[in-house]
């Protein structure tokens, strides 16, 4: 199945069940805050662990007590997908278990 770019439409629609994700119109993102360094690196290892089970990956950051993350499909000239919105469904499902907020 072919993977297709989102109307800046759907993005948005889609992105109202995602709370704290926003989009720039090219990617979305979000930063989770932490209580600590170790909640923010556990957070991290558990979404390449979701990223390699999609196959798609982002681009993420490791603060102190912060994770921020951003992404698109390079393969559809670096637009926003379905496949970008799974993967942040995914890992907001598994934030609040490393105390992410």
């Amino acid at each position: 199945m072919a993977v297709e770019p989102l109307s800046q439409k759907d993005v948005e629609e889609r992105l109202q069940e995602l709370p704290g994700w926003t989009t720039d119109g090219v990617r979305i993102s979000r930063t989770y805050r932490f209580d600590g360094h170790f909640q923010a690196a556990a957070m991290v290892i558990h979404i390449a662990q979701i990223q390699e089970e999609l196959g798609h990956h982002s681009d993420a950051t490791l603060g102190y007590n912060t994770v921020s993350l951003s992404v698109n499909t390079h393969s559809v000239g670096g637009k926003v997908t379905g496949l970008d919105v799974e993967l942040a469904r995914r890992i907001e499902a598994v934030a609040a278990g490393h105390g992410a907020r």
